[in-house]
């Protein structure tokens, strides 16, 4: 699984790869409203940047909407305003690929002329038919995501026969969808929390390894998410702990990739993870 991002090249069935988050947003359900006071606090921005870095972070993953459970939508133009200052900063400072977390195709051609390498679509390609083109064009890798419904209604009791099964059929429509583009790097994630229980979040991380016949590896984005106050009660900033053992079992189940709040606390996670798989 050799993947080349500019003048990088990752062997992402190596080892566990990190993704540190950078939100831009007032409302993300973690880290909204951290990089605001009026204005976007670019300095803040880039010190965390460098930082993750630092500790290990193998991409860092910007985004300029929520897409938190009931979210609202925001329109392109805005997400633009939000994001595109901080790729361009932010490339300036690092030296690890950059992804755009983004299911809208304005926003994805503004962020890969300015330096993201990666598109992160939390609807695998399905919400904006022209997404995957636009990814082409600038030979750029994506992370398909399944989500079930939209950010607005997704957690009002969604249904599965076969949760595995199901998500892996959504996610085989995605890599069609971006290999019909002529996209060669594709990641997939079965979406922790997009649509999915209590019950459908363990299942997914128990049986990580089925999404491996997709042929394509594997991205677990679980970090302080909401299920973990299911098993402990818990505000979303003391679920660091929870996140590094899911992220351990996730491992052990096949992730190549985590994508994390809290950098370094889980890249020793990672590592004691590999060590022991």
């Amino acid at each position: 699984m050799i993947y080349k991002f500019n003048n990088l090249e990752y062997d992402l069935s190596s080892r566990t790869f990190v993704m540190g988050v950078l939100n831009i947003t007032p409302d993300s359900f973690s880290d909204g409203g951290k990089y605001f006071d009026k204005d976007i606090q670019m300095q803040r921005i880039v010190v965390d940047a460098v930082r993750m870095e630092r500790e290990g972070a193998d991409f860092i993953d910007v985004g300029g909407e929520s897409t938190r459970p009931g979210a609202q939508k925001v329109s392109a133009d805005k997400e633009i305003l939000r994001v595109i200052p901080v790729i361009s900063e932010i490339k300036k400072h690092i030296n690890i690929p950059i992804s755009i977390d983004t299911y809208k195709h304005e926003v994805a051609e503004e962020a890969l002329k300015v330096g993201a390498v990666i598109v992160n679509d939390i609807s695998g390609f399905q919400f904006d038919d022209k997404i995957a083109e636009v990814t082409k064009k600038y030979n750029a890798s994506c992370i398909l995501m399944h989500i079930k419904g939209t950010p607005k209604e997704m957690q009002k009791n969604p249904v599965y026969d076969n949760v595995i099964e199901e998500i892996k059929e959504y996610l085989g429509n995605s890599v069609s969808i971006a290999k019909e583009a002529g996209i060669e790097q594709i990641i997939v994630d079965p979406g922790i929390g997009f649509g999915k229980t209590f019950e459908h979040n363990i299942e997914i991380i128990k049986n990580l390894y089925k999404f491996k016949s997709l042929g394509y590896p594997v991205l677990l984005g679980l970090s302080k998410k909401r299920f973990i106050n299911e098993i402990y009660e818990s505000g979303t900033d003391e679920r660091i702990e929870g996140t590094m053992a899911a992220n351990t079992a996730g491992i052990l189940n096949g992730a190549n990739i985590i994508r994390v709040h809290d950098v370094l606390e889980n890249k020793r996670a990672a590592l004691t993870a590999d060590a022991l798989k």
